[in-house]
């Protein structure tokens, strides 16, 4: 009798890369900051996600090193969450609608060893 174990990893860059071989040109639709229409595919997606690993480990993190992510639910927080998972560090998602106060609380006692946020987070 057959097993019914599944013989391959579930991972995060196992589902990324089953999207991108699979469903490389189906849209995806999300909106960007500014408020526009943001169409991509998951091929591209991946792609841009696998860039942003590669630059990642050219950081030299370690395996299970924090990067946390300040940003607004669109197609490039959701590279990052995919470039983070896939380098086999962690995703650590603040949410951008807490008080300044508790966000350096958190951002401080976390001690991620990488910071991505939202362009408008920037003062100028």
């Amino acid at each position: 009798m057959p097993s019914p174990m599944i013989y391959q990893d579930l991972t995060t860059a196992a589902l990324l890369g089953h999207a991108a071989q699979y469903h490389s040109e189906t849209e995806i639709v999300s909106v960007s900051t500014g408020g526009e229409k943001e169409r991509s595919c998951w091929g591209e997606v991946a792609s841009r996600a696998q860039r942003l690993a590669s630059a990642l480990a050219s950081l030299g993190l370690p395996p299970g090193a924090r990067c946390a992510t300040l940003a607004w639910n669109n197609r490039r927080h959701l590279e990052i969450y995919f470039a983070v998972a896939s380098g086999g560090w962690v995703t650590h998602t603040v949410n951008p609608r807490l008080s300044v106060d508790h966000l350096r609380y958190i951002l401080n006692d976390a001690a991620d060893e990488v910071l991505f946020f939202d362009q408008t987070f920037c003062r100028w």
